[in-house]
């Protein structure tokens, strides 16, 4: 028999601070964590962009008492998941497992200034310290895969979940803001001189952020938390376009949400938002545009929430799903930050202002390099 798979405690950690309830407050503001940055050990010129306070982050750290030496990154899943393991007073057994979502780990333990030798960068390097550190007693499954990491972590472990593997899976992801990152999306010239303003006619590009983000997938309902959902239906498909450029139909997008409502048996009328991608890149936001309007969806309230943390890559889906599960709780669509007038061919029900509105269901989508896309259908549990 099957179980089913709920999303229960959390932890964001960003620029906005060190857990969820910080960055709520904030977005429910409207107050976006970009800022202008002036470093030019990873950029010659300024740059958008939202990272985590190096100050703060520290002295968090250094609560953890750690036994051995982490790279920033490590620091930043360590503190996310510290606080959300503590939190659910979980034992961690054979039958809880540990995912991680990331697009590029430690990539800055590549660059000269770094103090850890270059093995350090291997993802499964990343692994073994998250899971030495707690003590998990199953390895950790490092998931890599582009910009759909993080939606795609909580699809396998409501998988695993769903097969019996695991009763448990805490799912952490993260991403830096770092001199690789930066240097690629520049030569793509999609790096934007100011905050990002997805699907507006007027946005020029991208800003980059870092964040860790960490939550509890769960079979069990009497370890919930008020913000709880569950999962409805999940669907993952390449549609192979190109390395870097997204399909100019859709194809792959519309697949994962088609089939994701499929599985949830649900209508698009069903769903009461939709957290999408929202890169603020003219191609990324048109075919967004294109598979939603295939899928009819293009009347369901939608937001991008880049405008608060710039696009933070493999930790983006997570981190954004955690935002949707207390945009349900609070019955709350959250404004679109930076939107002004529609910038896409096909129509598009954009969230320009934060709204008090009865929501139960949500729709999150992610789609990446290589023409990997990924969708997820979330729940309200209980009123």
């Amino acid at each position: 028999m099957m179980s089913n798979s709920y999303l229960s405690h959390n932890t964001i950690v960003s620029a906005y601070g060190f857990d969820s309830a910080n960055a709520i407050h904030q977005i429910s503001n409207e107050v976006s964590g970009l800022q202008l940055t002036e470093d030019p050990t990873i950029l010659p010129q300024p740059f958008f962009s939202s990272r985590v306070s190096g100050e703060a982050l520290e002295e968090k750290y250094d609560l953890l008492n750690p036994q051995e030496r982490h790279t920033r990154l490590e620091k930043m899943l360590l503190v996310s998941l510290s606080k959300t393991i503590s939190a659910s007073n979980m034992e961690l057994t054979d039958r809880v497992g540990l995912l991680i979502s990331t697009t590029k780990g430690n990539i800055d333990v590549l660059e000269q200034k770094s103090p850890f030798p270059e093995e350090r960068a291997y993802l499964s390097a990343l692994g073994a310290t998250i899971q030495r550190h707690f003590g998990f007693q199953n390895q950790a499954i490092v998931l890599s895969n582009a910009c759909v990491s993080g939606v795609l972590a909580i699809a396998v472990a409501k998988r695993y979940i769903s097969e019996g593997r695991f009763d448990h899976v805490f799912v952490v992801g993260g991403d830096l803001v770092t001199q690789f990152i930066l240097s690629g999306f520049n030569a793509f010239q999609a790096l934007s001189d100011t905050p990002c303003r997805p699907y507006c006619k007027t946005r020029s590009g991208i800003n980059i952020g870092e964040v860790a983000a960490s939550v509890l997938v769960t079979n069990d309902t009497s370890n919930l938390v008020a913000e709880s959902v569950k999962v409805l239906g999940e669907a993952s498909c390449n549609d192979a376009n190109h390395i870097s450029g997204p399909s100019r139909t859709g194809e792959g997008l519309f697949r994962s949400a088609t089939n994701a409502l499929h599985q949830a048996h649900l209508q698009a009328d069903e769903i009461d938002y939709i957290s999408a991608h929202g890169t603020a890149t003219l191609f990324n936001d048109e075919m967004e545009a294109i598979a939603f309007n295939r899928a009819g969806l293009q009347e369901t309230p939608l937001n991008s929430l880049k405008g608060y943390f710039g696009h933070t890559l493999g930790a983006s889906g997570l981190l954004e799903t955690i935002i949707g599960m207390h945009s349900l709780h609070q019955n709350t669509l959250f404004a679109s930050k930076g939107f002004q007038e529609l910038g896409v061919s096909r129509p598009l029900n954009i969230i320009e202002r934060t709204t008090k509105k009865p929501i139960k269901t949500f729709l999150k989508t992610a789609s990446g390099f290589g023409g990997c896309n990924t969708a997820a259908i979330f729940q309200k549990v209980g009123d």
